[in-house]
């Protein structure tokens, strides 16, 4: 379907691939993981035509089609957002374009013309381009109010809904996606989820989603080493084994034979689980079998995320009565009474984002509520992730000087402490040394990180804390979220992390509160929760 043959890309004396061949085949989900820098992005650059590699070329099947999800969201601003999608089939929105413009100008030369295009058209089922587009349209959350609005008259979110339909319109031979799921809420990516495990095409993305990636990928591709190599299974499939495989590198005294066992029984195990999940039911064509050869370490770094807490916090943790907030004349939670408990973990989740940012910024006293209180327990210590932290680094001061601004005492403002929390953030030696001011978003959020270990809290606030993390670092920090003993309040749209680190889901709605303790997946499932969120959500005279 698709190959690339002897691929190389340099960067000066950086080598991002060194003569890379591999093939992508119709009926299989790629999914494309690698450490950030290591080329995710430019590789499928490169395979979808809009970047030159050093040497090699990339092949697709002559007849197929390949469609790209577009990251430049004002592309198409000055077409409607109908048209917007019916552009993602380029051959068919060409083809229509002509009969416009022969119709525009019509006379009875081009009449002939006209016909012949149109039994074109038709064998490319051009006349239900406009119908399809607004079904897709309407599944990914655009209601046809808006179908025939200009895209620059959209907000960015819808933006990103449209280019999406765009890219799937018209059932393209090679799908390519970078980072799809971003700015998608839980139910549109849930669609996109359903849509691409039942594809039935090739489709290659890049995302640091890991349940997307285990709902839709037959395969995950890893860049590591300079190359790409094919493994069969999900990320997590992927992620176990290599963690195996570098605890029996570590092992140097086991034997042989010891080690051949343990990977057995892992294939064994696997094997099983994937046969039960959602994705070996789901899509068509699976994985066959998962191949011991495929097993091997990775070069990957994890940071070593740890929380420890000064002291473990007494029973009264937070107390919230009739916490109300707006903004720009929006309601965006009203009467929101809650009390935390020790050890709760809890997803504070809204259809509106703002909503849980304002909640985190009342109880952190960065902003006011339009009504109501709120009370820490005097036994408990808080510590703050925001979705905005450009506030702590607009100095520039290197990374030791930054960490240490929250020492506590004399040994922890010592340079060796302080490298210690960096170092576990994998900024070893010059790294330490660099400007708080030129960090990219993902060094900053390690940074406020490693600010949260030193401070101890038994009390984290997390604010959509996966943004700009790579998958490494996301993955490092899901267990260390789940291993944590003290309290957690968390927002997210990582649907892993919302899983497997909450028992408790909160969300907020402008006309109350709706508080279970459950697992996130349980919540948004439930249909007697469906129906209350429904209700919830509706704005009353």
């Amino acid at each position: 379907m698709l190959s690339v043959s002897n691929l190389s890309v340099q960067f000066g004396k950086r080598v991002l691939f060194d003569e890379v061949s591999t093939t992508f085949n119709n009926g299989n989900c790629y999914g494309i993981i690698g450490a950030n820098g290591s080329g995710k992005s430019t590789f499928l650059k490169i395979i979808s035509g809009k970047q030159d590699p050093t040497s090699g070329h990339v092949h697709l099947e002559p007849g197929k089609r390949m469609s790209v999800l577009e990251q430049d969201h004002n592309l198409h601003d000055e077409n409607t957002v109908l048209e917007t999608v019916i552009i993602g089939n380029k051959p068919l929105y060409k083809l229509k374009s002509q009969i416009d413009a022969l119709y525009a100008d019509y006379t009875d030369e081009n009449a002939e013309k006209i016909g012949e295009l149109q039994v074109l058209f038709e064998e490319m089922s051009g006349w239900n381009a406009d119908s399809d587009a607004a079904a897709m349209l309407s599944n990914l959350g655009i209601s046809e109010e808006h179908h025939y609005t200009l895209m620059k008259d959209l907000d960015g979110k819808q933006k990103v809904r449209v280019l999406l339909a765009q890219a799937l319109f018209g059932n393209p031979d090679v799908l390519i996606m970078d980072e799809p799921t971003n700015d998608l809420d839980y139910e549109t990516i849930s669609w996109l989820e359903h849509f691409l495990a039942n594809y039935e095409n090739c489709v290659i993305v890049v995302s640091h989603d890991r349940h997307f990636l285990d709902s839709v990928c037959t395969h995950i591709s890893d860049i590591d080493f300079g190359k790409i190599t094919h493994f069969s299974g999900s990320y997590t499939f992927w992620y176990e084994s290599s963690q195996l495989a570098a605890r029996q590198h570590a092992q140097q005294n086991k034997k042989a034979e010891d080690k051949k066992k343990e990977l057995e029984e892992f294939i064994r195990r696997f094997s099983a689980n994937v046969a039960k999940s959602k994705q070996a039911t789901s899509r068509k064509k699976m994985i066959d079998k998962l191949d011991i050869s495929e097993i091997r370490r990775t070069s990957r770094r994890y940071p070593a995320i740890i929380f420890e807490r000064e002291r473990e916090a007494g029973d009264q943790i937070l107390n919230v009565q009739g916490l109300s907030a707006s903004l720009d004349g929006d309601v965006l939670f009203s009467n929101i009474d809650l009390n935390l408990n020790k050890g709760d973990k809890v997803v504070i989740y809204s259809k509106d984002s703002r909503a849980t940012t304002a909640f985190y910024q009342i109880l952190n006293n960065k902003d006011q509520a339009d009504a109501g209180k709120f009370d820490w327990g005097i036994t408990t210590i808080q510590s703050y992730l925001p979705l905005d932290n450009s506030e702590f680094f607009e100095n520039d001061l290197t990374l030791v000087d930054w960490l240490r601004q929250w020492a506590k005492t004399e040994e922890e403002r010592e340079e060796v402490h302080i490298r210690g929390f960096l170092g576990k953030m994998i900024f070893s030696g010059e790294e330490a040394l660099k400007k708080s001011n030129v960090l990219s978003g993902g060094e900053k959020v390690r940074c406020m990180l490693s600010r949260m270990m030193m401070m101890r809290a038994n009390v984290l606030q997390l604010d959509e804390p996966t943004n700009h993390l790579d998958l490494e670092s996301i993955t490092a920090f899901n267990n260390s979220l789940t291993n944590f003993k003290g309290t957690i309040l968390f927002t997210t749209h990582d649907h892993e992390f919302a899983q497997t680190v909450a028992n408790r889901v909160v969300e907020l709605t402008p006309n109350g509160i709706i508080d279970r303790y459950t697992t996130f997946d349980e919540y948004m499932q439930d249909p007697k929760i469906k129906e209350m969120r429904e209700k919830m959500y509706t704005v009353t005279a």
